[in-house]
């Protein structure tokens, strides 16, 4: 009788669901199942930058040329992101280093900024630019499609511009976004606006997410958005900080 009692009491919390118990024994369990892995959201999105003969000048010449609106404005970007001397600033997606250099100069020589990219010729592209501009605060970061690869605690604001959507796997790489924010630091997404019926064909076509679907995504990673300017129009900008 003892043993048929004990076998009962390990049967319990199977048939009985007693709120206690039951929670007490299978919560580990439920702790120690391993996430499904992150699948692609865009697969390919960055092919074209990772070829062997990637042509800088073609780049440079589409990046950084006016009539593209985060080139006309990225005076007001700038602003916009309320920089301070001293602060370490984090650039996703740098490119040919546009937005690198006008933070550098902002943050002063005291700061820092972590150009992050996972193109090595960009990257080398910047490293030019910055030793010509006598630029001495600037270090650049080879980063993966999964991760920033940047030191844990190590910035107070991460900037990325018309680069969101080139997140393949953005739950991982806002997740090592969020390591890398000190407590209390800011996200900064700039973006193209993809609005169905009045967005042009080629924003449909290579944008995968509007404003409104990053917002949650970037929520659910832990941010809370405090605050959205309103100047810009084929873009928006969106100021968020980590929980």
């Amino acid at each position: 009788m003892k043993l048929q009692h004990r076998i009962k009491l390990r049967l319990l919390p199977v048939v009985l669901p007693i709120a206690g118990l039951f929670v007490f024994l299978h919560a580990p369990l439920v702790a120690q199942t391993p996430q499904a892995e992150e699948k692609s959201v865009k697969p390919g999105i960055n092919t074209e930058y990772l070829k062997p003969d990637l042509d800088i000048s073609k780049w440079l010449g589409r990046f950084e040329k006016h009539g593209r609106e985060v080139f006309d404005q990225r005076e007001k970007v700038l602003d916009a992101l309320h920089l301070k001397h001293g602060q370490h600033v984090a650039d996703i997606g740098a490119g040919t280093g546009l937005f690198s250099m006008l933070i550098a100069n902002a943050v002063g020589p005291k700061g820092k900024v972590y150009s992050v990219d996972i193109v090595k010729d960009f990257l080398a592209l910047i490293n030019k630019r910055a030793t010509e501009a006598g630029l001495k605060n600037i270090q650049t970061v080879l980063c993966t499609d999964r991760s920033t690869e940047l030191p844990k605690y190590s910035v107070d604001m991460v900037f990325t511009s018309d680069t969101y959507h080139h997140l393949e796997y953005p739950r991982n790489t806002l997740a090592s976004i969020r390591q890398a924010l000190r407590p209390g630091g800011q996200l900064v997404v700039v973006d193209y606006r993809r609005e169905p019926g009045k967005s042009p064909a080629w924003i449909l076509g290579h944008v995968r997410a509007g404003q409104e679907e990053v917002t949650r995504e970037i929520e659910a990673a832990g941010f809370q958005r405090v605050e959205t300017p309103d100047f810009l129009k084929e873009n928006y900008l969106m100021r968020f900080r980590k929980k």
